[in-house]
């Protein structure tokens, strides 16, 4: 499997909502980008930036009981998922999934981790990590091209 790793250290909030905005600004039609890592360290931060550099105005938060929050008023669609409380991949396509990661958007999916058997053959993993003995805002930012790259 091809795989291109980049490491980011974030040492404030600004810092990871800048790294998403830099993602968003950048991001193309149909790219697919996982968000993993534990609660609170900063995955609704980094994707409000994603947003913000996709030209997104309204608020983003986690839709944790929706699955599925999708914004249209930005350069692009950009659809957020997020799976914490899937229990079984195949509810996935009730929610439109395979509409929105093979679309014409930015996809971007917290806790990816538990779908993992139905993400597609190419996509960026996003993991942040916190390192406590590095200060409390401290985070670590590993962006993994998995697959063939996205053009």
């Amino acid at each position: 499997m091809n795989q291109q790793t980049e490491v980011i250290e974030s040492f404030s909030a600004e810092e990871t909502y800048a790294l998403g905005e830099k993602i968003g600004q950048e991001a193309k039609p149909g790219q697919v980008y996982t968000l993993i890592g534990d609660l609170g360290v900063g995955k609704t931060v980094f994707t409000q930036g994603v947003a913000a550099g996709l030209g997104i105005t309204e608020p983003v938060s986690s839709p944790t009981f929706t699955i599925v929050q999708i914004y249209e008023e930005g350069r692009m669609p950009f659809y957020h998922f997020d799976v914490y409380r899937i229990g079984d991949p195949e509810e996935m396509e009730e929610v439109g999934f395979e509409d929105c990661i093979y679309g014409e958007g930015l996809c971007l999916i917290e806790w990816a981790n538990l779908i993992e058997e139905i993400l597609p053959p190419a996509y960026i993993q996003v993991r942040i990590e916190k390192d406590l003995s590095r200060g409390f805002d401290y985070r670590k930012i590993t962006l993994t091209r998995i697959g063939e790259a996205q053009e």
